[in-house]
């Protein structure tokens, strides 16, 4: 293990370009997820949502997510989940608790 000593200013520009790097990869990659599809499957939406497809399925009842069936298969419109999630969230500050 090799130990360095540098200045204060050197460490500060160091991590601050490490920083940017990561966010400005971070982002391109949203922006290409974002761009990608126009529509999701269920597998999608639940990696997306960080849930289960089972809850994506049981949202979908539930009329949480609005869903299309074509075919047999079900596909959610990327913006429309996008503002069901905006609605979700302001409904939470609505409640009375």
């Amino acid at each position: 293990m090799n130990l360095s000593i540098i200045q204060k200013e050197d460490l500060e520009e160091l991590v601050q370009t490490s920083v940017e790097k990561t966010l400005r990869s971070y982002f391109n990659q949203r922006s290409k997820e974002n761009s990608q599809t126009p529509t999701l499957t269920i597998r999608e939406t639940a990696k997306f949502l960080s849930v289960t497809e089972t809850t994506v399925r049981n949202y979908i009842q539930r009329g949480l997510i609005k869903a299309d069936k074509i075919g047999g298969r079900i596909f959610i419109s990327r913006v429309k989940l996008l503002e069901s999630l905006k609605e979700v969230k302001s409904f939470k500050y609505l409640r009375d608790d």
